[in-house]
């Protein structure tokens, strides 16, 4: 998990700095996409930048093992690729990355796809869900 927020954060040209991964269920991800981002729908993953005005990016990235589990069986991939796509796509976010928009989801997707590449996942079965 370290080495995939270190290669995304490169990737970006951001400088390293504390980044929390925390693996949770399903439900406990709901909630706090419903809580903190207003949208009660499942997802993968979350970021939270809590830098605040002193710079350099102190942050949380939360990742559903469960949908990674789901996900990887259902690409054919190992868990542990699908897991590191999720924490590359939230350390992404942390460094200004977005997939909003058709364009910023296309720039996103290459971005995960290069820095996956580097952590030795070139294989790659599907976007992002």
């Amino acid at each position: 998990m370290r080495d995939a927020v270190r290669a995304a954060f490169e990737h970006a040209g951001r400088r390293r700095s504390s980044v929390d991964v925390v693996l949770v269920d399903d439900r406990t991800l709901a909630r706090l996409h419903a809580r903190f981002l207003g949208d009660p729908s499942p997802t993968d993953v979350i970021a939270f930048d809590l830098s605040g005005e002193e710079g350099g990016v102190e942050a949380e990235i939360y990742a559903s093992h469960e949908c990674a589990r789901r996900v990887a069986a259902a690409r054919g991939v190992a868990i542990e690729r699908e897991l590191c796509l999720y924490i590359v796509h939230g350390a992404l976010h942390l460094c200004g990355f977005d997939d909003r928009t058709k364009r910023a989801r296309e720039r996103m997707r290459r971005a995960e796809a290069l820095v996956l590449d580097a952590l030795g996942y070139a294989e790659d079965r599907g976007p992002h869900p």
